[in-house]
């Protein structure tokens, strides 16, 4: 924790250095800097006058969770963990003392003017560190390929179907986002140039804008998947079009025109709206890929729970990338979490079980695999019949007559005629 305040503290200082600050000594910076820092564990904070500010800078996430991850490999390698189940106690010998650290890192850094939650700021401490910590720990035991193969064939195929699902719309956020900011450049260097930073304030700028891309992406993926998301009480921006009032002057929101009309060409619309199914047919083609399924209704069913799982992670995602800034018309911005999950899961699920029956299908057929309860009825040894099996060469070539029917009985209950056949 420490080495991450140091690191959060230097553009802290420089801004300070750089802009005027009256009234505003080292203790300020000090207090700003540990309010930034759990900022970055995703702990809001709430400004007299101004209101609760929750929309926080997913890409500050990274520094605290990239420490946490060193630092789990370094209680795994320190303490001699040589069994994976041990990496869980690790975890949790790291997550605790580093929770009631960042709760009480909240506590002190309060001051008359801004304050967070401890109750939130324990919690986001103590899931960070075991996610980012319990993870690293596990790296460092086996390499990524090895851990993924520890789990059983069929869950193991539907993290594989998820993580394909949300690589394909992860980009997608990314391409919709880039795309719109490319449109609108102009008006953002027009932002910028109204905002006349000088040379460190340029770097701030950027350095802020640049921790806010995750947020964008996400934003992106709500757009779309169909419910959109709004920057502002009765605003919207989704395929169908946009409603906003006047925004923040920061030029990265200059990919999001004020006003009230279509976001896109109209022959663009369907391309985007088909997005989330294109990644639920190749979530269920990796499906069927990582492990195939032995009956035709087997795989439907796993493409539509691995839908169901990558809508409830869109929506703790949108969650996270929400919130409020400040009181009044600003207090609603992002996307809705159970719209996004609800919308999701539905369309992703859907595609996902329809193309993993297909595929699955289709591997049955090649492979010639049908179930049990399918085979002719021809392929069974007929009644009263001794149906040969070898035994092959364990047996030394020998091949063995077994009666299937030798302990029904109604084959016993039947007359034994007599003739040549009873001879011994």
């Amino acid at each position: 924790m420490a080495s991450g305040l140091a690191v959060v503290t230097l553009p802290v200082v420089a801004g300070w250095i750089a802009a005027p600050h009256a009234g505003a000594g080292l203790p300020a910076v000090v207090r700003t800097a540990a309010a930034l820092w759990l900022v970055g564990h995703h702990v809001g904070f709430t400004l007299r006058g101004a209101g609760r500010i929750g929309l926080l800078p997913l890409g500050l996430v990274v520094l605290p969770g990239a420490l946490l991850w060193r630092a789990g490999r370094w209680v795994v390698r320190a303490g001699g963990v040589e069994r994976l189940r041990h990496v869980g106690y690790a975890a949790v010998a790291l997550a605790v003392p580093y929770a009631v650290l960042t709760g009480a890192l909240a506590l002190v850094s309060r001051s008359s003017r801004e304050s967070s939650s401890v109750a939130q700021a324990f919690v986001c401490g103590l899931l960070l560190a075991l996610a980012a910590g319990g993870l690293g720990g596990a790296r460092a035991l086996a390499p990524w390929s090895q851990l993924v193969r520890l789990l059983p064939p069929r869950q193991r195929s539907v993290v594989v179907a998820i993580a394909g699902v949300l690589a394909v719309l992860v980009t997608a956020g990314a391409v919709l986002g880039a795309a719109s900011l490319a449109v609108h450049l102009h008006e953002a260097a027009r932002l910028q140039h109204a905002l006349g930073p000088d040379a460190i304030g340029l770097v701030l700028l950027l350095l802020l804008q640049l921790s806010y891309l995750p947020n964008a992406v996400i934003w992106g993926i709500a757009y779309a998947v169909g419910p959109g998301f709004a920057f502002g009480s009765a605003t919207v921006v989704a395929p169908s079009g946009s409603a906003l009032a006047q925004l923040p002057a920061l030029p990265l929101l200059a990919a999001l025109p004020p006003g009230q009309h279509p976001v896109m060409p109209g022959w663009l619309e369907p391309t985007v709206l088909a997005l989330p199914y294109l990644a639920g047919g190749i979530g269920g083609l990796l499906l069927v890929r990582a492990a195939p399924a032995l009956t035709l209704d087997e795989a439907p069913v796993w493409g539509l729970v691995s839908g169901v799982v990558s809508g409830l992670v869109l929506a703790l995602l949108a969650a996270a990338s929400g919130g409020p800034l400040g009181e009044g018309r600003l207090a609603a911005v992002g996307p809705s979490a159970w719209e996004v999950g609800i919308v999701s899961a539905l369309e992703i699920g859907v595609s996902a079980a329809v193309v993993a029956g297909i595929a699955n299908y289709r591997v049955i057929r090649r492979l010639g695999v049908m179930p049990a309860r399918a085979k002719p009825a021809a392929s069974r040894p007929s009644r009263g019949r001794a149906a040969p099996r070898s035994t092959g060469p364990a047996q030394h070539g020998h091949v063995i007559y077994v009666d299937p029917w030798a302990g029904d009985p109604r084959r016993d209950s039947r007359p034994t005629h007599r003739g040549p056949s009873a001879l011994p």
